[in-house]
């Protein structure tokens, strides 16, 4: 049975990528780690789409990874000199574990959430 989730389609209990989900951010936070040479941008094609946090009422982060993977570090994305995407990694640095978009416009229409 398949499910839709923001966009993309779950199918046989696999997530779909975060590419499917959210192509425009998929694709900007790939340029943008390129852009600063992290060899994670390589991996973000890959990525799982888990679906919003559901830590609080309020959170928008998106997960990569089941919740609670994420470390302390840290990876802060720039445009024109100001953050715009926060994406934690996991203790090891070498997945990300879930984006926080500060502006939302790479999102797209695919964002809204219910309630």
């Amino acid at each position: 049975m398949a499910c839709h989730m923001y966009g993309a389609v779950v199918k046989d209990g696999l997530y779909p990528q975060l590419a499917d989900a959210f192509p425009a951010l998929a694709s900007k936070i790939a340029e943008l780690l390129c852009a600063e040479g992290e060899p994670l941008a390589e991996a973000v094609a890959d990525l799982p789409y888990y679906g919003p946090c559901t830590c609080t009422a309020t959170c928008i982060n998106l997960l990569t990874a089941p919740h609670g993977s994420s470390g302390s570090s840290m990876i802060q994305l720039e445009r024109d000199g100001m953050d715009v995407i926060w994406l934690s990694l996991d203790p090891s640095r070498t997945t990300i574990t879930d984006i926080e978009v500060l502006d939302g416009r790479d999102l797209g229409p695919s964002a809204q959430r219910s309630g």
